[in-house]
């Protein structure tokens, strides 16, 4: 082989590395915006997480929000409420797992495992029946002492766990926690 003959297969070699890197670029340029948009938009981002102020929900009632289309039970427990979900033996719940997506999906159903972490008298929960999505009542309402749903007859006791009806499962508990003493942070 000449040199000249190197000396072009070298050029061509070039050419051809050149021609497909710049075309691997211009793939990549292409395919970004639509892989791209399939990422969550700025305001669905932020929706994802909410601070609730409570400094303002007295012992024995209960503030109900909006949280990603859901409402979502925010409530001070007396130390009776927590009392009676305390006495109940898991035995005696239709579902004895606890719901909570801060803890083990196969958590049992305890008053402790339904309630904030580290603060037992707040529990947080979707306040949307598990049987067909209907909002129960809340205050004390139905069999147990805590949410009743009139549409088809589920009841829930304090800690919001299935007791009587037909629902299937506890109500759910979303991911929260305290950042100070009177914000609870959801998602």
């Amino acid at each position: 082989m000449s040199q000249a003959e190197d000396h072009e297969s070298t050029r061509r070699d070039f050419l051809y590395y050149a021609a497909g890197g710049a075309g691997a670029v211009l793939t990549g340029a292409a395919v970004w915006p639509l892989v791209n948009q399939m990422n969550p938009s700025a305001d669905v981002q932020a929706a994802s997480t909410l601070r609730v102020d409570v400094s303002g929900v007295e012992t024995g009632t209960q503030l109900t929000i909006l949280f990603l289309g859901k409402p979502v039970f925010i409530r001070r427990r007396t130390q009776e409420e927590i009392d009676a979900g305390k006495a109940v033996p898991l035995s005696d719940l239709i579902d004895p797992t606890a719901e909570n997506a801060n803890l083990a999906p196969d958590a049992p159903a305890t008053d402790e495992n339904r309630a904030v972490p580290g603060q037992e008298e707040w529990l947080v929960m979707t306040g949307v029946c598990t049987h067909l999505g209907c909002v129960p009542l809340g205050d004390g309402a139905g069999e147990f002492g805590g949410w009743f749903c009139p549409c088809h007859g589920s009841h829930y006791d304090t800690a919001g766990r299935i007791r009587k009806g037909p629902a299937p499962q506890n109500m759910h508990i979303p991911v929260n926690k305290f950042v100070d003493e009177t914000t609870i942070l959801l998602g």
